[in-house]
């Protein structure tokens, strides 16, 4: 039952305006929180004090143009982003009583862009899953139905964004956990460009895939939200020294001759009536607006999957590795010998998702079988990044589906792990190749369930992937459609 509420730029503005404002954001976005978490799961853990204390402190600032883009916004961080003192699970038994004794980049970016953290949200275990059913800590449900999943891994973010419990929310990027979700809930979700923002926090599931993006309920709210989270830090070797753009300025409406492909083969199997209807009608807006459409070919992108479950399982064995019941996290305590010890650890404190994509990217990393796995599928991501640059040499940005589907129900999936796979087959490919993509609400199936459109741009282009989807964001306000019930949560 989502609920309509400020967004990030709003409350913002008031906060500029009014004195008091950030503890009203900030009480307000706790109540709602305490009304809605018994129903939606989303929150892992509530941080009630120290966010009070934060938000009287930014209210007590007699300089309020110096608190930064984001003073007053309460916001969500998904619970595999380590946040100094608080509680960060990723989702998994392993760590759950793991409290960091640092915060990651990005959250000492929010905290001195003037920003209160709130909670932490409930993800799928290590962020290995489509639909949030995988977290030990039970199930995140969907606000337009509760019957039916959020998506994953960030499923607990998105919620609590589409419930109107924050207006913004970080969550992580791997295979498309930020994007799907957004899609599922009726929200925007950024996944930049891969070495855009530091992953010294994250807690790694792929290393060469993984990225953290903003989760909001406009395109506005996730260009300053990328714009604080943004740039080279010397604590993560993978960021990119490119220059951070002032994405808002590229908010113009205007997309007259921007050139959008559109790779329709990929819509001709497996994708729902409603998504076809929705995306086509998508195409429609463009058109109008003065946008060349073109078709183009993405002949390998059938691939995607495949190529991605091999290159990111044998990633995440080689990274949870460290969780030995030695360092940290969760160890077992009856163990007969050191052996029973690590075999007895990581069979507690391990979920069966989990431990299938362990013993999948050992598998193809093992003597015998790398070359003929791990070493073809390095070679055809080669091929599929080619084949998005070269349709992104006569094209500005490529429109998408986000997935196949709408949101399924809860448990539909659970016992056909490749169907479940199946719903990240049109966000893989722009992870593979690193490029940025975000996904905006789209309309509805005939079931009242949103549909997510998604916008790929060029490496370090994110002005134009912005640009295109808030054009989009501009005419059709699906953003703003709440259900005929909905309900406030409270507040």
């Amino acid at each position: 039952m989502p609920h309509a509420s400020p967004s990030a730029r709003e409350l913002r503005d008031r906060f500029a305006s009014h004195g008091g404002a950030a503890a009203e954001a900030c009480d307000t976005a706790l109540a709602r929180i305490r009304a809605a978490n018994g129903q939606l799961n989303a929150f892992l853990t509530v941080t009630d004090e120290p966010a009070r204390r934060r938000a009287a402190d930014l209210d007590g600032r007699t300089d309020k143009a110096a608190c930064g883009p984001l003073a007053g916004v309460p916001i969500a961080i998904k619970d595999n982003i380590c946040t100094r003192g608080v509680r960060t699970t990723a989702g998994s038994r392993m760590l759950e009583a793991y409290v960091p004794p640092y915060s990651a980049t990005v959250i000492d970016r929010l905290e001195r862009a003037g920003a209160s953290v709130v909670g932490k949200t409930n993800c799928d275990e290590f962020a290995m899953g489509s639909s949030n059913e995988h977290s030990a800590f039970g199930a995140v449900r969907n606000p337009w139905d509760l019957e039916r999943t959020p998506g994953g891994s960030s499923g607990g973010s998105a919620a609590a964004v589409a419930a109107g419990l924050v207006p913004l929310a970080l969550g992580s990027d791997t295979g498309g956990s930020v994007r799907q979700p957004a899609g599922f809930c009726g929200v925007v979700g950024m996944r930049p460009t891969y070495g855009r923002v530091s992953r010294y926090g994250l807690v790694s599931f792929a290393s060469s895939l993984d990225q953290i993006g903003p989760i909001t309920t406009t395109v506005a709210d996730a260009a300053t939200a990328l714009e604080v989270i943004a740039g080279r830090d010397e604590r993560d070797s993978t960021t990119s020294d490119a220059a951070v753009p002032h994405w808002s300025e590229a908010l113009t409406g205007d997309v007259r001759g921007c050139r959008i492909g559109v790779p329709e083969g990929l819509l001709e199997h497996g994708v729902d009536e409603d998504v076809v209807r929705a995306f086509g009608a998508a195409i429609g807006v463009f058109r109008n607006r003065g946008a060349v459409i073109e078709s183009i070919g993405l002949p390998h992108a059938d691939m995607a999957i495949p190529v991605y479950y091999v290159i990111a399982t044998a990633e995440a064995s080689s990274n949870l590795a460290r969780y030995d019941g030695v360092r940290y996290g969760y160890r077992q305590t009856g163990a007969d010998s050191i052996q029973d010890m690590y075999e007895r650890t990581r069979d507690e404190g391990f979920g069966a998702e989990v431990k299938r994509r362990i013993i999948m990217g050992t598998f193809v990393l093992s003597a015998g079988y790398r070359d003929e796995y791990y070493a073809r599928a390095q070679r055809a991501r080669q091929v599929i990044a080619a084949e998005y640059d070269a349709a992104l040499s006569r094209c500005d940005a490529i429109l998408l589906p986000t997935s196949p589907t709408a949101a399924f129900r809860l448990g539909a999936r659970v016992a056909d792990p490749l169907q479940m796979y199946l719903s990240d087959a049109f966000t893989v490919g722009a992870s593979l190749a690193g490029l940025p993509a975000v996904s905006v609400p789209c309309g509805f199936t005939a079931e009242h369930l949103p549909v997510g459109l998604q916008v790929v741009g060029r490496r370090f282009d994110e002005a134009t992937v912005f640009r295109v989807a808030e054009a989009y964001e501009r005419d059709t306000r699906w953003a703003d459609a709440r259900r005929p019930d909905a309900q406030a949560w409270g507040g």
